[in-house]
């Protein structure tokens, strides 16, 4: 593990190694799954946009799942009056859709590199198989999630518990969803999340749910790769 978190923070342009005992994979599209820990934003950010600007017609799709120490991201649309109000932590100004939110530890994060446009699918038609993928996940520990209209994410009672935001370019898309299990939550109010002032936040661990980060980050992994390959059937 930690030499591929080197690999990818020395080099950016370098993409670890696959994981052994990846979720099924569809018959004609593979994806791969990999595990990167622990890793720094910046430099996963940068092998994320290389591996999209360089991959061919016939590079598979990926699923990147890992953590980050303490980062704020902004997206495109981020306006000044969201940003973080007296906080220490860093900021990235990132090209992916959406506001600002929080990542750290405790926090899983699945980057999903793909293709849409080999997989048949609008950009619509895959956040709702990115939200579901969630819903399924949580749903798996009894907790009831639900999206809510016109403000991407999922959410539990009202709090948001997973937010996404993408980037496609040349019918590649990357970045991916943020699932929240046992992290620090106090960064968030230094935000207006994703844009909106007194969102309230919350995680699976206030949930009652004990399912360690990298269980959860399996599952999810496991159920997009599920709908994936549905999807693809359906064609």
């Amino acid at each position: 593990m930690q030499s591929e978190y080197r690999q990818l923070a020395a080099g950016a342009a370098q993409v670890p190694g696959p994981v052994t005992g990846s979720p099924a994979r569809s018959p004609n599209l593979p994806l791969r799954i990999r595990r990167l820990g622990l890793a720094a934003y910046q430099p996963t950010y940068a092998a994320m946009r290389q591996f999209t600007t360089s991959r061919r017609k016939d590079t598979p799709d990926e699923l990147w799942l890992l953590q980050h120490p303490p980062i704020y991201t902004a997206g495109l649309a981020c306006r000044p009056e969201h940003l973080p109000r007296g906080s220490g932590i860093a900021l990235a100004r990132i090209d992916r859709g959406g506001q600002i939110t929080y990542h750290g530890p405790g926090q899983v994060v699945m980057y999903t590199l793909l293709d849409l446009a080999r997989r048949g699918l609008r950009i619509r038609t895959y956040v709702g198989l990115l939200e579901q993928a969630v819903i399924n996940t949580l749903a798996q520990c009894q907790v009831q999630a639900q999206r809510k209209a016109g403000a991407p994410g999922i959410y539990v009672n009202g709090a948001k518990i997973a937010a996404l935001g993408l980037r496609v370019r040349a019918a590649g898309c990357y970045h991916g969803v943020a699932l929240n299990v046992d992290m620090d939550l106090s960064p968030f109010l230094e935000i207006d999340p994703c844009g909106y002032p007194g969102l309230a936040v919350t995680q699976t661990r206030d949930l009652g749910v004990r399912v360690p980060a990298d269980v959860l980050a399996g599952r999810l992994a496991a159920e997009l790769t599920q709908l994936l390959a549905e999807h693809e059937r359906g064609r």
